[in-house]
Order: structure tokens, then sequence, then C-alpha cells
């Protein structure tokens, strides 16, 4: 990301957009943004592999190549629609990680090994 996007990102409170992806990645979190058409919406979503359905043929979007295709573009798994979902990076208005998720995370990791 740029300076200026960097600068930008802190401004809004926002985390930048590799923030982003690496929140996705480890969390479930909620994201405030506006759709294009005014709408405000908050979206529960994330990217972790244990939740997020495996790679298909026939669900393009499940394909990451597919889903980091634009770069303004944020492609997620939408955990409460269980589908794939996508906002514009620029129209964020907050991101917070959803603290049931995380604690379930671990609570079941696997302590007998």
């Amino acid at each position: 990301m740029t300076e200026v996007g960097d600068t930008v990102a802190a401004l809004k409170g926002i985390p930048t957009k590799a923030d982003l992806k690496f929140q996705l990645e480890q969390n479930v979190v909620t994201v405030d943004f506006t759709k294009l058409n005014g709408d405000k919406r908050v979206m529960t979503c994330t990217l972790r592999e244990d939740m997020k359905p495996r790679a298909t043929k026939t669900d393009t979007m499940s394909q990451k190549a597919v889903r980091e295709i634009s770069d303004a573009v944020v492609s997620v798994w939408d955990v409460n629609a269980k589908g794939w979902r996508s906002f514009r990076y620029d129209r964020i208005n907050a991101v917070n990680i959803v603290e049931e998720y995380e604690q379930s995370w671990y609570n079941s990791v696997d302590t007998d090994t």
C-alpha cells in the first residue's frame, strides 16, 4: 500500500488493506461499509481456512485467483449469509474483530498433541 493509502487508513481508523487481509485470514470480523448505492451495511465475514468452503471449479468465487482480480475490491466469506460477498476497500467505515469466534477458535485447539 502507498504512504497515502496508509495515511487514509489511519485517518479513517481502519486497518490498511494488507492488515485487513491478515485480520480476515486469522479472525471473523465485522466490516461496516457504504455500498455503491449509498446504503450502509455491516457484514460479518472471514477468510479463515476452517470457516470458508474449499475451492471448487464450479464456484469461481471460491478460487483465490478470481477473488483477487481487482485490487479495489475485497472478497470475503459472509458467515451469516454463508456465501461469497465483496465490498470496495475505499468504502469501509469500520472494522472490528468478533470475539465470540476468536474465543471458539482458541477453545477448539487440540492440546493433546
